[in-house]
């Protein structure tokens, strides 16, 4: 998050279970676990939604 600290305006973080884990930006889902059955690896993580917040 230090990376994305001046364009990021809200992160909101919901709990789940069942192994539930993902990623929306704007409304946009751009990772589900449920889907990959793994964990994103971080790099992609904030590449994509740095591309994502320029749009």
């Amino acid at each position: 998050m230090t990376t994305l600290k001046q364009s990021v305006k809200d992160l909101k973080l919901i709990p789940s279970g069942g192994g539930c884990f993902e990623i929306a930006v704007n409304g946009d889902l751009i990772y589900s676990k449920l889907n990959t059955g793994q964990f994103p690896d971080e790099q992609w993580v904030l590449d994509t939604v740095k591309s994502r917040l320029k749009k």
